[in-house]
């Protein structure tokens, strides 16, 4: 579960004032409690290392949004010129949350949209224009035939798919 008060990235700071000279931080890594943040972070600090300006994410069963608005706030701070977001969930009240999250970004280099919609027909939308990353919790709500689909689905709708680490099962 992530929190929306973690998702905040700190700008430019002043370390050091000398003879009229600013010397100035790069931005740290928000924090982020989701199991996923390490390797979003990690793809959008590899896409940037390769001179990527633009960038396209999708976050499928994405509830209040909260993961795919730290994300874009982080490309942003390392220097992407154009992020486009889109998040899909079922829920509305939790799209809801979203779209009022996402009015607070008032930055014209980020197009953040959240729709309702099933997440798996999504995956299906976004294979003719496979988006950059797409985030997702894998096929844990889904067996069998239909597990496959949706991950065959899911690889073809992005560069990189970044899916919930199966958590450990504790024996009783």
């Amino acid at each position: 579960m992530t929190y929306a008060a973690e998702h905040t990235i700190d700008g430019p700071s002043c370390l050091h004032r000398s003879a009229r000279k600013r010397i100035v931080a790069a931005p740290r890594r928000p924090r982020c409690r989701d199991t996923r943040w390490p390797e979003v972070a990690a793809t959008l600090a590899a896409l940037r290392a390769a001179k990527r300006c633009s960038v396209r994410i999708v976050d499928v069963d994405c509830g209040a949004g909260t993961l795919l608005l730290c994300a874009v706030r982080f490309a942003r701070a390392l220097g992407f010129t154009a992020i486009e977001a889109r998040g899909i969930d079922a829920a509305p009240t939790l799209i809801g949350r979203a779209r009022v999250a996402a009015a607070a970004v008032r930055d014209p280099a980020i197009g953040i949209i959240f729709e309702r919609g099933d997440p798996v027909a999504a995956l299906g939308a976004e294979c003719d224009f496979p988006a950059d990353i797409v985030l997702w919790h894998g096929c844990d709500r889904t067996h069998g035939e239909a597990a496959v689909r949706a991950e065959r689905t899911a690889l073809c709708a992005g560069h990189a798919v970044i899916a919930d680490h199966p958590s450990p099962r504790i024996a009783a």
